[in-house]
């Protein structure tokens, strides 16, 4: 599993507005092959900057098969108007597994 996590800072004054088009696109990453689920999370301290967290089963299945897809374009046509900046976009692997307390 690859987690992609996309630091995205929104233009102030827009986050309501920002979070509801992310969930509009909830659908769009269910659509896409290989994406096994996303959750965004907002920054306490910065309330402009948000994560999100897209789990997909190969690398390729985003930067490839998503990137690729007019799926991108629906993704980035819903969010894209509240970016302040380009979002910044990186990919892990778990090096310890999740433990729930």
């Amino acid at each position: 599993m690859i987690i992609e996590v996309a630091s995205i800072r929104v233009k102030d004054g827009s986050e309501t507005e920002f979070e509801a088009a992310v969930g509009k696109a909830v659908e769009v990453f269910r659509r896409a092959r290989g994406c096994l689920g996303l959750h965004l999370q907002r920054c306490i301290e910065e309330p402009s900057l948000y994560e999100a967290v897209i789990r997909w089963q190969t690398l390729e299945n985003h930067t490839v098969d998503f990137r690729g897809s007019d799926l991108f374009q629906e993704w980035r046509a819903l969010v894209g108007p509240f970016f302040a900046e380009p979002p910044a976009v990186r990919h892990y692997t778990v090096a310890v597994p999740r433990a729930d307390f």
